[in-house]
């Protein structure tokens, strides 16, 4: 059998188990014989309590797979066909400061758009292209599967500036199928999504059951997990990202997110006291299988996701997945390496996007918009420039004074110095 090399890149994050999973259930047709599971000296004691607990599952599945881990990244690269980046520079105490700092300004804090989303940036762009530097020396025929985010500025560097084979994947897409096969009491198959926009900021803008438009009767009632204004739905005539709850209703968002940061429960610090307990449960040497509460860490549907388009790559499947890939033309307004967010077939040689057939009214700006942030971002990471970190920042939707902007800026990089050499050296 041929060997197929799985590389874990951020291989002591709490997600590693759901990938296991995904893993072993999808053996019969993609079949793995090696995992490498990577981190860096500063996650050394979660990387061996993760692997303990995946050679567990391996084990109590019987799956012949070879699984070992490593602080060494470019020996673990070497001979890989597939990589998975789920890393977080700076940890889980970099995403306490990407929300909190914001907050302090009166300011939306979210870990992937925004001021905190562009902080993330900053820290993870560097890091990505180096590693797309050793995969095009040590894997050249790999995929790189990138779940770390912000997802779209982090896939619109590896476009822009490496050659290597690199899609962009969240989990939210799959989970929107999810909730609109089950309003339908049909399986996801015979459901066809058209998604419109960029990672975190989409619009769902068809929805057809067996070949059949059933969006009028999506938007003519309630849904769970739809609780748009009626009205927006309306002129819309689709169906908003969860996401974009910090766009049209900025006033209620930070509202609420001031309201749990006066009370201590922003979500970097549920999300750091959840992985606590995520981790003693890993620790347990009875434990072999993905423990239920993984779930509440806001990865639902993860390994799916991420599992499905590894192997509809491998198997040349030809389904329809939504992920984030160049743009060549299928947004007119946007240029054509910029990232977007789109339903794609998948072949063996990569996502070919389906031609989007109708795009909302009233999107195209808030588009243009926030790409535009996204490429003054990666521009910045790049450059270590706090010109244009402002600039990214200045045009932002939720951001509204540039002047608190920059006393911000100044003190998300500084307190981010240790992360950002191209800035203080």
């Amino acid at each position: 059998m041929k060997k197929l090399k799985l590389v874990m890149i951020g291989g002591g994050s709490s997600y590693t188990p759901e990938l296991i999973e995904g893993v072993i259930l999808r053996h019969s047709t993609f079949p793995v014989t090696e995992i490498v599971l990577v981190d860096i000296e500063e996650g050394r004691h979660k990387l061996e309590i993760v692997t303990a607990l995946a050679r567990r599952m391996l084990q109590k599945a019987g799956a012949a797979i070879e699984l070992s881990a490593t602080l060494d990244r470019q020996s673990a690269l070497a001979g890989a066909n597939f990589v998975v980046t789920q890393l977080r520079v700076g940890l889980l105490k970099a995403r306490e400061w990407d929300e909190t700092i914001s907050l302090k300004h009166g300011m939306i804090g979210q870990e992937t758009t925004g001021p905190g989303g562009m902080m993330k940036a900053l820290r993870t762009v560097p890091v990505i292209l180096s590693i797309a530097e050793d995969m095009t020396r040590l894997c050249p025929d790999a995929w790189l599967i990138n779940f770390t985010n912000p997802a779209s500025i982090v896939t619109q560097a590896l476009i822009q500036h490496t050659k290597i084979k690199a899609v962009g994947l969240c989990n939210a897409p799959l989970g929107a199928y999810k909730w609109i096969a089950k309003h339908f009491d049909v399986g996801t198959e015979r459901l066809m999504l058209e998604f419109v926009g960029l990672n975190h900021l989409h619009w769902i803008s068809r929805a057809e059951v067996d070949g059949v438009d059933r969006m009028d009767e999506l938007l003519s009632g309630e849904t769970d997990g739809d609780e748009w204004n009626p009205l927006l739905r309306k002129g819309l005539r689709a169906i908003p990202s969860y996401y974009l709850a910090y766009y049209y209703g900025k006033r209620e968002a930070l509202a609420r997110q001031l309201d749990e940061f006066s009370r201590g429960e922003i979500r970097a610090q549920s999300v750091r006291r959840l992985e606590e307990a995520l981790f003693k449960l890993y620790e347990d040497p009875n434990l072999a299988v993905k423990p239920k509460q993984l779930e509440e860490r806001g990865g639902a549907y993860y390994s799916e996701a991420a599992v499905n388009l590894m192997n509809s790559l491998y198997n040349d499947s030809r389904d329809i997945q939504t992920v984030n890939v160049a743009n060549n033309g299928m947004l007119p307004f946007l240029r054509p390496l910029d990232s977007i967010e789109v339903s794609c077939a998948i072949h063996a040689d990569g996502p070919r996007p389906i031609a989007v057939q109708r795009i909302p009214p009233g999107v195209e700006g808030l588009i243009t918009n926030v790409k535009a942030y996204e490429r003054l971002t990666m521009e910045a990471a790049l450059e270590g420039s706090r010109e244009k970190a402002l600039l990214a920042l200045s045009i932002h939707p939720l951001v509204d004074s540039v002047d608190v902007a920059e006393q911000m800026l100044n003190e998300m990089l500084e307190t981010n110095r240790a992360y950002l050499p191209r800035f203080f050296g």
